[in-house]
């Protein structure tokens, strides 16, 4: 018995033995069909081991297997399995499993962290949306010449701020949460690219709009030099370097950029195709996304009639030539029909939005061959007529779209809320803050969904045997019935 005891732990402890490993997981899922008795009457014609012992040794394993792997599945045994996020085909993939993103916006928490008073409210945080499943967060790595200013002047950095955006690192790895880390902001909140004009003026620049952010050389520098430092940057808790960390998923380009002073595009265009080439020169590991609204340009002027309104052609963006560019990886939508189309909410809102998720969908699927995540969505509490209902419903909208594709093994790969607040941070909102502690409903619908979206996340590929036989029961389990 010691023999057979120590050859299956040791077996167990190696994953070396593949077939083994096989036999016992498929012991595992047949064994709601067949008596665990005549499995181990099986067992004991090729053992010379006593019955009960090996028994009760199996009761075991099964128990202990069936944990290993479904963390194994999941890429989160240990720290040496928390590895990067990639991309194949219109997939999100973690170790060559497939990865479907349930997330959430806090642009604040480097801030928050920066102050010893308020950096538990970033634990805090990481801690309510881990409860209910949010596994992916974005947030700023960048505050530019304002107040708790990361970046001071260019290249000039406050290390007490720095050393807050570490923490937010190493503490969203705790909780196992990546995060995606927007670069710049096109808006002048936290500095964006306004202030970089600002610093271009002061330095004797002649520069006459903000959009010059785009196209003047210095102002490029001045951004590229951000990107290196960032990326560079070596942790302080961690010991480990951004680009070498998997806990970001990430890199994205600028938040909304917009440039609506050359509404062709040009000028927009070649600046992506210059920076996400840069991004990848420095970090060739992570993934790169822009940080698009998802607006139609003039490239595909047979999609204008899925903008929201005449003007979102107007804005210098273009969301498929935009995302044809090499070094991007996934694209970004945001979803605003309350800023778009109008204040009052309204059917029409929710009609849209499944207008809009679906054509950025197909759009990934037939023509980039990319993930999408729909990286903004919510509804202000500001707006007239509305009411907690209509958010749970605009919610519940957004997800079954995306489960909708994930059924299929489609492009849409995720969606993150804006934007998930702890308690005692109401200073702070904007209107679309959600309080997932004092919102039960909302809570209830995020975490359900983080349920769907991890089961398929277990599948062990779609082209495994033993996933796809997993995949095709658990499918059929989802078509017949609507828990949204």
């Amino acid at each position: 018995m010691a023999i057979c005891r120590y050859t299956l732990f040791a077996t167990i402890g190696s994953l070396k033995i593949e077939r083994f490993f096989n036999f016992f997981l498929f012991y595992c899922s047949l064994s709601k069909y067949f008596q665990t008795v005549q499995i181990h009457t099986i067992l004991m014609s090729k053992r010379n081991c006593n019955y009960s012992s090996w028994g009760a040794l199996l009761l075991l394993c099964r128990k202990v297997l069936h944990v290993l792997f479904c963390k194994f599945l999941r890429g989160e045994m240990e720290d040496g399995e928390w590895t990067m996020v990639q991309k194949s085909g219109n997939q999100f993939v973690v170790n060559g499993q497939p990865f479907y993103v349930n997330g959430f916006n806090t642009y604040w928490l480097m801030v928050f962290a920066a102050d010893q008073s308020t950096r538990g409210k970033v634990t805090e945080t990481f801690q309510q949306a881990s409860a209910v499943g949010l596994s992916v967060c974005r947030t700023w790595a960048f505050n530019d010449g304002q107040w708790r200013a990361l970046q001071k002047t260019p290249s000039v950095y406050d290390e007490d701020v720095f050393k807050a955006l570490d923490f937010v690192v190493s503490e969203a790895k705790k909780y196992k949460i990546r995060l995606i880390l927007s670069l710049v902001n096109n808006w002048e909140a936290y500095g964006g690219k306004s202030q970089y004009v600002k610093w271009g003026k002061a330095a004797g620049l002649n520069l006459t709009s903000d959009d010059d952010f785009f196209s003047h050389p210095i102002l490029k520098s001045y951004y590229k030099a951000h990107v290196k430092a960032v990326l560079n940057r070596v942790n302080t808790f961690t010991n480990i370097t951004y680009k070498d960390d998997p806990t970001i998923f990430g890199w994205e380009l600028m938040n909304e950029p917009r440039c609506e002073s050359d509404p062709s595009g040009d000028k927009l265009q070649a600046w992506i195709e210059e920076m996400a080439v840069y991004v990848k020169s420095i970090d060739p590991k992570h993934l790169v996304e822009i940080g698009l609204e998802g607006f139609y340009g003039l490239s595909t002027p047979n999609r204008a009639q899925v903008n929201p309104n005449s003007y979102a052609q107007q804005v210098g963006t273009d969301f498929i030539r935009n995302h044809q560019v090499l070094g991007v990886d996934f694209a970004s939508v945001h979803i605003y029909p309350d800023s778009w189309i109008s204040k009052s909410i309204s059917d029409a809102h929710v009609e849209f939005t499944k207008s809009w998720m679906q054509s950025h969908i197909d759009d990934a699927e037939n023509y980039l061959n990319m993930p999408v995540i729909f990286a903004e969505f919510g509804v202000s509490a500001k707006d007239p007529g509305y009411n907690s209902t209509y958010r749970d419903t605009l919610i519940a909208t957004v997800y079954k779209t995306i489960l909708n594709s994930t059924k299929k093994g489609g492009a849409g790969g995720g969606s993150l809320l804006w934007q998930v607040f702890p308690e005692g941070t109401d200073y702070m909102d904007d209107g679309y803050a959600i309080v997932l502690s004092k919102s039960l409903s909302t809570s209830n619908i995020v975490s359900l969904h983080s349920k769907k979206l991890n089961t398929f996340n277990s599948f062990c590929s779609w082209k495994c045997h033993w996933g796809c036989r997993k995949k095709h029961v658990l499918l059929d389990d989802f078509q017949s019935r609507d828990e949204l």
